[in-house]
Order: structure tokens, then C-alpha cells, then sequence
């Protein structure tokens, strides 16, 4: 069973996700600041973090940070919900360490597919992802090493990376990549996805990611 942390100071928003998302078979912890976030984070070891922006004491972007900062802490997934009139704080958010956000007003059937979405995706942590001992993949820091060489990449770029070394060999169709890491509700064509692993295989070779036409792309060891 899973473990989401929500975090809200609104009590009547608790209530609701945590209903919600428990129907589900998720296992769910509750906070209503960022500080008791933090500490809750410590303490259960969720695999993903709902957490506001807007909250007293400590608010979503300096949990972030205090979460990323914190060496104690198995890192998860965090998604701040924001409301859409607060553009400039999901900049922020990612900026702070944050994965994705969620748009208030929040609907059930979107945030569960948003849920869903968002564990599918990898933790990482400080750890290596993947055996092929050419590329390995630093989530906490963002860095990748390719052939012993520091590679920083874009956002978007990092992740799909990230996603397809996760299964070597399996082919992620677009609708997957669309998924996971733009979401549902993400306006982007398909074109943004060949953009995206067109920039990716200039900076690693054209050999690590294969086509397979018509369905998607996958990873290949060498």
C-alpha cells in the first residue's frame, strides 16, 4: 500500500482529499503546515507529498526546500496545489524542488488520475538509476553523468530521461510520456515529446534512445 502525505491548513480540505484518495487503498497522513510537513515527512516516509502553497508557519515552497535539504528524508514526490492566478509560485515550486502541481478548484476524478500519474513515476534519490554503468542519474541533485562526464539538463528533458533508464528495453508509448510527465491536464503535442528526445540524443548519442515506430520510445543499454 502506498503512502500519501496531504498537506492543507484548511481542515474541511483534509477531510475531503483524505476521503477521497483513501477510497483508493492509499494509505494517507495529514498535515496542516509545511513545518509539521517536514516532520511527517521524516516520520512516514511517504512515496508522495500533496502539499499547499498558501499555509501559516511554513508555507509549500520553503517545505520543498526544507524536504530537498533535508538528508534524513527517503525522497518523494511532491505536488504543491495551487490555485491558477499563482503561475509565478509553480516557477517557484519547481525551482524549489517541486515535481508537478495540482490546479485548484481540485476535481476527484482528475486528482486521481493526477495520483496516479505521479507514482508511476521513479524515485531516485541520491542513488544511481538504472545497471547500465554509462549513464547514471543523480534525482536529488538533478545531474546526470554520461561515460563519467556531469550532464545538466533541462526539467522536462531530466525526467524523460529519467523515465525511459527507468526500464531498459520497455517501450513507453506517448500517451505514457504524456502522462507522467506533462499530465492530464498538460496541453502538448506530440511534437513536443520528438523535440524533447531530438534534445536529448544531441547530448547523449543517437544509440541510448531507440523509436519504435507508430508506438513510442525506449531506452537501450550498450
Amino acid at each position: 500500500m502506498q503512502t500519501i502525505l496531504l498537506v492543507d491548513d484548511e481542515q474541511d480540505v483534509l477531510d475531503f482529499l483524505s476521503y477521497t484518495i483513501q477510497k483508493e487503498g492509499y494509505r494517507v497522513f495529514t498535515a496542516k503546515n509545511g513545518r509539521e510537513a517536514v516532520d511527517k515527512t521524516i516520520e512516514v516516509s511517504p512515496k508522495l507529498v500533496l502539499m499547499d502553497l498558501m499555509m501559516p508557519v511554513m508555507d509549500g515552497i520553503e517545505a520543498c526546500i526544507a524536504i530537498r535539504n533535508n538528508t534524513q528524508i527517503s525522497q518523494p514526490i511532491i505536488s504543491l496545489l495551487t490555485s491558477r492566478s499563482e503561475d509565478y509560485s509553480q516557477i517557484a515550486g519547481f525551482d524549489a524542488g517541486a515535481d508537478d502541481y495540482i490546479s485548484k478548484p481540485i476535481r476527484p476524478r482528475l486528482l486521481l488520475s493526477k495520483i496516479s500519474s505521479l507514482l508511476r513515476r521513479p524515485i531516485v534519490g541520491e542513488k544511481e538509476l538504472g545497471d547500465d554503468a554509462s549513464i547514471q542519474i543523480d534525482r536529488g541533485s538533478y545531474l546526470v553523468t554520461v561515460n563519467g562526464e556531469e550532464l545538466a539538463l533541462p526539467k522536462k528533458e531530466f525526467e524523460l530521461l529519467e523515465l525511459l533508464v527507468s526500464r531498459p528495453g520497455k517501450v513507453f508509448t506517448r500517451d505514457q510520456i504524456m502522462s507522467i510527465i506533462w499530465g492530464n491536464d498538460a496541453i502538448v503535442g506530440e511534437r513536443t515529446i520528438d523535440v524533447h528526445i531530438r534534445k536529448l540524443r544531441e547530448k547523449l548519442g543517437n544509440d541510448y534512445i531507440r523509436t519504435v515506430k507508430g508506438v513510442g520510445y525506449t531506452y537501450n543499454t550498450l
